[in-house]
């Protein structure tokens, strides 16, 4: 085993690399310039701290955030790894000490703010250390095209003056490509080899949500994440304070975090957060690096964000590591509005279109009912032929296309009939014959158009509504109301009397799933004890309980569970110096575990950690003996439906599951007339079986959505 495997199995506790690092980190070895552009949680730190035990001296680290370095430099020393930081929250005898331990070489990584290099004292000093390496985190804060600019990150030209030698890492998980260009010029990377490892984060559920209800809304969503650590970002500090002080009336363990609060305030709120004390934090929405915590498994934006990138980098907080977690955006135009009125504000007239440009982005994102995964992987320049990820709501709800040629000519002339003077709420309240006061006031209840959609529900006609926008025979204006009016194109097609297809959504969202990709099929029993321990030795230590071990690792714990020495070390996330500090007391725990479950230990195998099921809820596994049950007495998925009192929808939902955990499950009596199943199986031959419009399609709509489920359920049992 060569020294980088053996480093990063007795250092950090992993056998192999991900993706690009040994290749980066090979080039920074090679002593050359490197510009590293890697999502968030897809493993960039070790791309400088593994090089940094390598190389003969010390590593600098440029970090733009107290709490972030703080968190790495934990993490580092619970590692084993000789690292610090310099900031303004030591005191000057601590900054003395490390200045002095940096300088004899007890050091290999050291981690400054860039505020740090405008004092020439402190470039002086530097320029008497033993540097082998820099490495700049954060990397897209020194470009003014970025969406979180830094002045303070203009200091950091004056590392090339200082080490013209040394070679130089910049950093991102944001970046489009006028930015990377910006950060090679600025920071005067020389030759510079530019790796791009993806924006795809294939963990990350993505759902855009209506803002009316929005409070009713969050906190049955907050429900569903009870314990697991969440992220709320709002628009203001007053919004978050309101909405922290709400969430503590209805018993959640939440703090607000905005600029408003005093520095020990925040820096007390975020540890708390940090060390599990309490599980939901409220942020303001300019809050985007300021929160590294690997096991955050909701990030919610009840407030509009203002561009692409920053809303990327702040899901970018949501399962750091690996697990997956769910990141959903509140929209409504309202707050869209909101932010144009502040941009309208500044005087600088090219950063007020820029500033246009990138809100309107993400408009567009949030209306799209196209793949939300494949936008934003397109907005940062990555080609993606992926339509269909499964892991955004767009992807997840099923739609099937219907002749929207009647509801759309019914809408259009709702718009025209009142003048194109109102939003769409007051346009579908006309449509459903509602009779408000303003309704009434206005007269529009006797409108010829008055009741006409009533065939459709509200969320359908806000539905069509936002099709129609992007369609381009609708469009709404750009002030606080956002009025509704028809394009040119919108008054040909009533004057043409012209055809539209609509989609209309096939089954309630609400039914979809949460997806847990990549869990394993452990034992919840055991992963709540050793949460508990980690914690308790987290609270010993002073340290976040992250640092001890990450839930990943928890998860291997409680499937495999090691109760030898030898066993453990194989454990994800194990190196050396946790193997020796931590593995008796978590073998302990295991141990008696398994032994009062009677459960036995696990072989543990690289493959079998990709490959282990994922997890069932002690619900799920209720309800699938009840479904085993009655397929075996041959019933339809309707009469199980209706014996559960369910949808068909959530049945043909877990019969898939139950196929896919690798349960003995007969459906054959389910199989379509022998004529519709050769038809159903020619088409899946072409299209494959990931989605059903194109099978849908190819069958021009003679064979139902139900129809088609079943058939591809059953092939699903034959191989």
């Amino acid at each position: 085993m060569n020294s980088l495997l053996t480093n990063l199995k007795k250092y950090f506790g992993y056998d192999s690399f991900r993706s690009t690092q040994e290749e980066i980190i090979n080039s920074v070895l090679a002593g050359r310039d490197n510009f590293v552009l890697m999502h968030t949680g897809g493993g960039k730190s070790l791309c400088f701290q593994l090089p940094a035990l390598e190389l003969p001296g010390l590593t600098l680290v440029i970090s733009p955030l107290i709490a972030l370095m703080k968190d790495q430099v934990d993490a580092l020393q619970a590692n084993g790894v000789a690292a610090e930081f310099i900031n303004s929250s030591l005191a000057p005898v601590d900054i003395a000490r490390i200045q002095t331990d940096a300088k004899s070489g007890k050091l290999k990584i050291l981690y400054i703010a860039p505020e740090r290099l405008a004092s020439r004292d402190f470039r002086d000093y530097l320029q008497s250390l033993q540097v082998s390496l820099i490495a700049i985190d954060e990397a897209h804060c020194i470009s003014e095209w970025g969406h979180d600019f830094r002045p303070e990150y203009r200091n950091l030209r004056e590392l090339r003056k200082l080490f013209p030698q040394v070679p130089l890492i910049a950093l991102t998980a944001t970046a489009t490509s006028k930015v990377r260009d910006d950060i090679i010029t600025q920071l005067k990377l020389q030759k510079a080899k530019v790796f791009v490892s993806g924006f795809n984060r294939p963990n990350l559920h993505l759902k855009v949500i209506e803002k009316k209800g929005a409070y009713s809304k969050l906190v049955n969503l907050l429900k569903k994440y009870q314990g697991e650590s969440i992220i709320v970002y709002c628009f203001s500090r007053k919004d978050t304070e309101k909405l922290a002080t709400d969430l503590k009336r209805e018993g959640h363990k939440v703090l607000a975090y905005h600029a408003g609060l005093p520095a020990d305030k925040r820096k007390k709120h975020q540890e708390l957060f940090i060390r599990d004390e309490v599980n939901i934090i409220i942020a303001t929405i300019a809050f985007g690096m300021g929160i590294d915590k690997p096991d955050v498994r909701l990030v919610v934006h009840y407030s509009f964000p203002k561009s692409l990138e920053g809303y990327y980098q702040e899901i970018g907080r949501a399962g750091r590591d690996g697990l997956a977690s769910d990141c959903v955006m509140f929209y409504t135009y309202a707050d869209a509005a909101k932010h144009r009125y502040f941009i309208r504000n500044t005087d600088d007239l090219a950063l007020q279109a820029q500033a246009e440009q990138k809100l309107q982005e993400v408009i567009d994102f949030a209306g799209s009912k196209l793949c939300r995964r494949a936008h934003i992987l397109k907005y940062f320049g990555e080609n993606s032929s992926q339509l269909n990820c499964q892991s955004c709501d767009n992807c997840t709800i099923e739609r099937t296309s219907f002749d929207g040629t009647i509801i759309t000519q019914k809408i259009l002339s709702t718009i025209l009939r009142t003048g194109s003077r109102f939003g769409e709420n007051h346009i579908i309240t006309i449509l459903l014959g509602k009779k408000t006061d303003k309704i009434k006031t206005l007269a529009h209840d006797q409108l010829s158009v008055y009741g006409l959609g009533q065939d459709f529900t509200d969320s359908e006609l806000k539905d069509f509504i936002n099709q129609l926008l992007h369609s381009g025979l609708l469009k709404k204006s750009t002030d606080q109301y956002a009025t509704l009016s028809l394009t040119t194109a919108g008054s040909n097609f009533l004057n043409t009397k012209a055809t539209i297809n609509l989609n209309k959504i096939a089954r309630d969202e609400e039914e979809n799933k949460r997806r847990k990709a990549g869990e394993l099929d452990y034992d919840q029993g055991l992963f709540d004890k050793l949460r508990h321990l980690r914690k308790t030795l987290a609270d010993q230590e002073s340290v976040p309980p992250f640092v001890i071990f990450s839930d990943n690792s928890l998860q291997e714990m409680s499937y495999y569970l090691p109760t030898t020495r030898d066993s453990f070390s194989q454990i994800s996330g194990v190196g050396t110096n946790k193997l020796d500090k931590y593995s008796s007391d978590f073998i302990q725990i295991i141990s008696a575990h398994a032994t009062a479950n009677n459960l036995k230990s696990k072989a543990i195998s690289n493959s079998k950690k990709t490959t282990a099921p994922k997890k069932i809820k002690a619900l799920d596994r209720q309800a699938a003996a009840f479904i085993l049950n009655l397929t075996n007495k041959k019933l339809s998925v309707a009469a199980i439906a209706k014996s559960r009192k369910l949808t068909p929808t959530t049945i043909f939902n877990h019969l898939e599951r139950l196929i896919d955990s690798g349960a003995q499950l007969n459906i054959d009596y389910l199989r379509p007339k022998e004529p519709i199943w050769q038809a159903i199986s020619k088409a899946v031959s072409k299209h494959g079986n990931s989605r059903l419009k194109p099978i849908f399609e190819e069958l021009n709509g003679k064979v139902d959505y139900e129809t088609i489920k079943t058939a591809l359920l059953i092939i699903k049992t034959k191989k």
